[in-house]
């Protein structure tokens, strides 16, 4: 009978890090790290999670807001190129790789370089480098993958399999107006060409500094993107939920990302020092300009479909229109608000850059989609006008607004509804809108880049609070149970 032979520790290796890209990293780590300690927590099992899924081709387009300290660079930039040309299997693939700073872009990829190099990696997978492209910058091996790096903002020539966007601002950029339109200039023209076919993926990791920062450009205009968001402190009204089936695991508001290297203490000194400001964006990863504040993240609450009412008294569709379409234009937004009691409820919402044809539509088919808002309410200017005399009398209870207030004002009146908890928002795990741009536009107010969703918004709870003149009957309200669903 033949005995069976036990696998070497270099098989084993080579086995247990094709299975996972988490365990690749921790064997890694001595290469890169010989002296320092390796502080492991559930939030790099995250990152590492998203990005294998890349590698499977289950996401195409990812972004990652992450504090600063917790790894995601190394992880992105240094280890996961070497995994996907190891353990991967993949040594063909062509890597670009950005930073704000061309210096931190190539000092990663001579990391990368040091790790493919090292005896540890060429025992385990041999991937030979060429000789005669093998700078600080680009390094190539003998299948063709290549790794390049550059600033972000001079993002052009080669195409790659992976665009690897780290960081593209520096903290001194979010003050900047022209740096902000540069690294948006380069984000919407530069990058969607820098990808080599369909199959290619990029991938945004980076801490929030700005509403108007790449991450903020992505959200805002619902690009498409795996959204992978790990504040320093847990928030249960933004719990991050992504399609991979990834939960964050945290259960209690202020429980920390990553004790095992950020602990209580660690975080309060960061949280002195920084300031609310840096602290909203750089660890909570929800910038919110100087100024904003109008709106407390502490007054935010969800309904659920256990605890939305079975009726509601009133339902009222809010819109805010803009005067063309543009790539820099304001949004049209369309909102549909129900009170019940003393509550206010946001059941639906539309939101895009429409041109009036566009418009008109959108408004039609959402007063189809909710018949029983027997009140829409327009704003009487830019093509609220317009929409009015298209439609008066195709779609019956248009109502035109004309605000006698400031924005600032008429939002101030509606703020001791949200400061009472009187007013829910859906639930933004089946609603990636209520996190990724209302919430945003709503705690940036006044300062924030738009006020779109939250002029609709106070108009119609100035309407829902004041008006008393009209209700739902019990015969409709089935149906409106039914639409909620």
């Amino acid at each position: 009978m033949a005995t069976q032979r036990i696998p070497t520790l270099i098989e084993l290796d080579r086995e247990i890090a094709k299975r996972s890209f988490a365990e690749f990293c921790k064997m890694a780590w001595h290469v890169l790290e010989p002296a320092a300690e390796l502080k492991w927590g559930w939030c790099l099992d995250a990152i590492c999670e998203h990005l294998q899924a890349v590698h499977d081709g289950r996401i195409k387009r990812l972004l990652m807001n992450v504090p600063p300290g917790c790894m995601k660079s190394l992880t992105t930039g240094v280890l996961f190129p070497a995994w996907e040309w190891g353990p991967g299997a993949r040594s063909d693939l062509r890597f670009l790789t950005t930073a704000h700073k061309e210096t931190l872009a190539i000092r990663d990829n001579m990391k990368c370089r040091r790790l493919i190099q090292s005896d540890w990696f060429q025992e385990r997978w041999p991937v030979k480098l060429t000789g005669d492209q093998n700078a600080k910058s680009k390094f190539e091996n003998t299948e063709t993958g290549f790794r390049e790096s550059m600033s972000f903002t001079s993002l052009t020539g080669s195409r790659g399999d992976r665009v690897i966007i780290d960081d593209p601002l520096s903290v001194d950029d979010a003050f900047s107006e022209a740096a902000l339109q540069a690294a948006e200039d380069t984000f919407l023209e530069a990058v969607p060409s820098r990808v080599n076919n369909n199959d290619s993926a990029i991938i945004v990791i980076m801490q929030r500094l700005h509403e108007r920062d790449t991450s903020g450009i992505i959200l805002a205009n619902d690009l498409g993107y795996e959204h992978l968001m790990l504040p320093m402190r847990f928030e249960s009204n933004r719990r991050c939920v992504t399609s991979i089936g990834f939960r964050d695991p945290r259960t209690r508001d202020g429980e920390l990302l990553f004790p095992e290297r950020f602990g209580e203490q660690q975080v309060r000194e960061m949280e002195r020092t920084m300031g609310s400001y840096a602290c909203a964006g750089q660890l909570q990863q929800r910038p919110v300009p100087r100024g904003g504040g109008l709106f407390k993240l502490d007054w935010i609450q969800h309904w659920t479909a256990e605890s939305l009412p079975k009726s509601f008294e009133k339902i009222v569709i809010s819109w805010d229109m803009t005067f063309k379409k543009s790539d820099s234009s304001d949004y049209v937004v369309g909102q549909v608000w129900a009170r019940e009691g003393a509550n206010f409820y946001l059941l639906d919402q539309v939101r895009d850059r429409w041109d009036f044809v566009q418009t008109r539509a959108a408004f039609q088919s959402l007063a189809e989609k909710w018949p029983k808002a027997h009140r829409k309410l327009v704003e009487d200017k830019a093509n609220g006008p317009a929409i009015i005399s298209e439609l008066k009398n195709k779609v019956a209870g248009i109502i035109p607004i004309t605000p006698k207030e400031s924005k600032e004002a008429r939002a101030s009146s509606v703020t001791t509804l949200w400061e009472a908890h009187n007013v829910f928002l859906p639930p933004p795990d089946l609603n990636p809108w209520v996190k990724n741009t209302f919430l945003p536009e709503l705690l940036a107010f006044p300062a924030g880049a738009h006020d779109d969703q939250v002029d609709a918004m106070t108009q119609a709870l100035s309407d829902l609070h004041l008006n008393k003149g009209w209700t739902v009957s019990a015969s409709n309200r089935a149906a409106i149970r039914t639409r909620l669903r």
